[in-house]
């Protein structure tokens, strides 16, 4: 982040043009928000008496500030780029804080992202995990990075109390963070950056209640200590229990957080470390499309819960990792991170298939126990260097990432139980026996990845910098290996691709950034299978080249030192899988996305907080087999998606604030053909906190209400399966600093 003088006075018009544009067209606000990374400023001057606003060069390890009303930060981590300014770099990114957090009780990492308008939260395929659905392409956990690095983070649940910054990235990142795990994030990326100690003593206890009946306790206590405050200690302990606000469901949280960091002149370490365990007792799960359905009614109502009470999710996570920089010049540091997983997975599902129009739904009983080990690694080097007017910022790179997993399963599809979905049958019994694959008691392994990558990039300067053209190319080595569960293998796949990357960003004035990218997304490409149905397959066991996802994009920035806005139009095409055609399996078919998303965010007015967005998709199937489905809508992808969220401190009353927020998410279709879809649907959410003192403490209550109508509806459809939104939940809280 460059250090800068801004002139407030001569960019008053501005900034009241853009206020009045607001009061005109409110729904088109923003989600989005700045970057976050790893950086806080060293040293900054804010007078709001004085027209000059003058901010100096940040720490290289310090989070970025935050845009007034401290809900979105102005900058963050992009990958091999490191932290950088929003106004910098030619990619849309969107950074949300802690104190956004705390305020909306976000309980979970799709809470926070309910924020964006760019994305949208679904169910996993019949577990428990958030799908997050970014420009309308699949996010998993398994591809979330930590501080930067892939496969450290608990996949299918993540807890948030630990967090310090969820950091979106928009469009494909393959040349940013190196090609994903799993292979999902086409739309884009989420990474998370951990708390550490401040610069102030924190030292405080939350505890809350949640509809229908969960109690939780939070303990956060963090200290800077040593000579010059070199060491950190910030540790998070928490835990919530009890039922949710979903009929017969309950669930119960634990995490253990702790991070340490030493700051030296120029040698900075931290290590973060946690362990997270969640249960989830007659999970309510998503609901499956059967074959014969010609319409999907509509939602039961919005507590109904259509699953077992015998059902369950028993999630495990022990992680942890290392980073360290040193600083070898004024203008070169070299940097290193490694981190490991552990992953104990163990559920009883029973997820419905919606088989008619009349509502009836069968489920099945299934148990999986799955475990996972990962470890990952990076490090490099970036500088700043100078020839003659032009001025460099260069990158290079290596990453890694060794995953095996392991998985078994016992399936009961023989025996159905069939019911309704408006007036589910309690408690049936599940069967006792079914079918097999591994041993249920010890898994085999059934899959192996190892993905390494090196990559180098070069941000060109011109006319002091108002102008920076970015080139860049990562060279990605995918290596996946998959056993069936009688222990033989049945894949392998080893190819090496090259992914580009070009950006530009124009600055014609301090507050405006023109910019545009041309970058790529990575996933392993299919393999042929061995027969398809009753037909042989004559290129059984062909492995295709990895698919290549491409995305163009522009847009325009604005930055008003307390408030931000963007405006971007972008195109992604992601290649499908394939199918079989004749007795030939063909790598055919492509899904186009293209949007238009508009976001406001920070403090336009002192005591008035905006974070609201607008986009605009026109998605498009291409090649399918036969041309049957051309030009149709891809699953699950909605026309529009409005977030409008509005934080007040109420005059008068000195402490006091109100909130509140809109989601408004239009039709999807639910299947290849168009021929089944669900409604749009429109959640509200309202919520007020108070703060004040008792004894020279503060104290902080909240409260907070989503899904304040109890609206029933169907949140998604993305993979063809049906998620269901929450029902009214009430949330209340109160944090007392001791």
């Amino acid at each position: 982040m460059v250090s800068r003088e801004r002139n407030v006075f001569l960019r008053q018009p501005y900034r009241l043009v853009f206020s009045a544009a607001l009061c005109v067209i409110p729904i088109f606000g923003t989600t989005q928000a700045a970057e976050s990374g790893a950086s806080e400023t060293e040293n900054s001057t804010l007078s709001l008496d004085s027209t000059i606003i003058t901010a100096t060069e940040a720490a290289p390890d310090a989070l970025p500030p935050a845009y007034g009303g401290g809900q979105v930060a102005r900058g963050g981590q992009l990958g091999i780029l490191g932290n950088q300014d929003i106004m910098d770099v030619p990619f849309t990114t969107s950074s949300y804080t802690s104190k956004l957090i705390e305020d909306q009780q976000g309980h979970t990492v799709g809470d926070v992202l309910s924020n964006d308008s760019s994305v949208r939260v679904a169910s996993g395929y019949g577990n428990a995990a958030q799908v997050f659905v970014i420009r309308g392409f699949p996010l998993t956990g398994d591809d979330i990075s930590y501080n930067g690095l892939y496969g450290v983070i608990p996949r299918q649940l993540i807890a948030t109390e630990a967090v310090e910054r969820v950091e979106v990235f928009k469009g494909p990142n393959a040349f940013i963070n190196g090609v994903t795990p799993t292979g999902s994030g086409i739309g884009g990326g989420v990474n998370i950056q951990p708390k550490r100690a401040e610069e102030t003593s924190v030292r405080r206890f939350t505890t809350d209640f949640t509809s229908d009946g969960q109690l939780g306790q939070h303990l956060d206590i963090g200290e800077r200590i040593g000579e010059d405050d070199r060491f950190g200690v910030r540790l998070n302990l928490a835990q919530r229990e009890g039922d949710t606000s979903v009929d017969d469901e309950s669930q119960r949280t634990k995490l253990f957080a702790l991070g340490l960091d030493y700051r030296g002149d120029r040698f900075r370490v931290s290590g973060d470390f946690g362990y997270q365990k969640q249960r989830l007792n007659g999970d309510r799960n998503v609901v499956y499309v059967g074959s014969s359905l010609t319409k999907i009614p509509k939602a039961p109502s919005a507590d109904t819960n259509y699953g077992h009470d015998w059902t369950k999710s028993e999630l495990e996570d022990t992680f942890g990792m290392l980073r360290g920089e040193y600083d070898i010049s004024e203008n070169w540091t070299a940097y290193a991170a490694a981190g490991a997983k552990h992953t104990h997975e163990a559920g009883t599902y029973s997820s419905p298939t919606l088989i008619d129009s009349l509502e009836t739904i069968t489920s099945s009983s299934s148990f999986f126990p799955h475990d996972e080990d990962n470890r990952s690694a990076m490090g490099g080097l970036r500088g700043h260097l100078q020839t003659g007017l032009i001025s460099h910022q260069i990158n290079l790179g290596v990453a890694g990432i060794w995953a095996e997993q392991r998985s078994a399963y016992l399936y009961t599809r023989a025996t159905r139980y069939t019911t309704n979905l408006y007036h589910p049958v309690p408690n049936v019994e599940p069967p006792l026996n079914g079918s097999f694959g591994g041993d249920v008691r010890d898994p085999n392994i059934t899959g192996k990845t190892k993905n390494r990558s090196i990559a180098l990039s070069d941000t060109l300067g011109f006319l002091d910098d108002r102008i920076l053209l970015t080139a860049g190319v990562r060279r990605q080595s995918l290596n996946v290996s998959g056993w069936g569960y009688n222990e033989q293998r049945n894949a392998r796949y080893n190819e090496t691709i090259t992914t580009p990357i070009y950006g530009i960003v124009i600055k014609p004035w301090d507050y405006i950034s023109f910019y545009a990218n041309r970058i790529e997304g990575l996933a392993k490409g299919p393999t042929a299978p061995a027969t398809g149905g009753s037909v042989a397959i004559i290129n059984k066991g062909e492995v295709f080249p990895p698919a290549r996802s491409k995305q163009v994009e522009a847009g325009v920035k604005l930055d008003l030192d307390t408030f931000g806005a963007s405006l971007g139009i972008y195109q992604i095409e992601q290649p499908a899988d394939g199918y079989i055609q004749g007795n030939m399996y063909v790598r055919e078919g492509e899904q186009r996305n293209r949007g238009v998303e508009l976001n406001v965010y920070g403090e336009p007015w002192q005591g008035l907080r905006l974070l609201a967005g607008a986009t605009l998709i026109d998605t498009k199937l291409k090649d399918t087999q036969g041309g049957t489905n051309d030009g149709n809508h891809a699953i699950g992808v909605p026309d529009f998606q409005y977030n409008l969220g509005v934080d007040w401190d109420v005059p008068g009353l000195e402490g006091a604030a109100l909130n509140a927020r809109m989601l408004r998410t239009g039709g999807q279709y639910a299947d290849a053909a168009n021929n089944l879809s669900i409604p749009a649907w429109t959640r509200v959410d309202l919520g007020a906190r108070y703060g004040f003192k008792v004894e020279n403490k503060d104290v902080t209550l909240r409260a907070n209400v989503e899904n304040v109508a109890n609206k029933a509806y169907w949140q998604s459809a993305y993979g063809g399966y049906l998620t269901q939104g929450e029902p009214r939940t009430v949330k209340l809280s109160a944090s007392i600093d001791f």
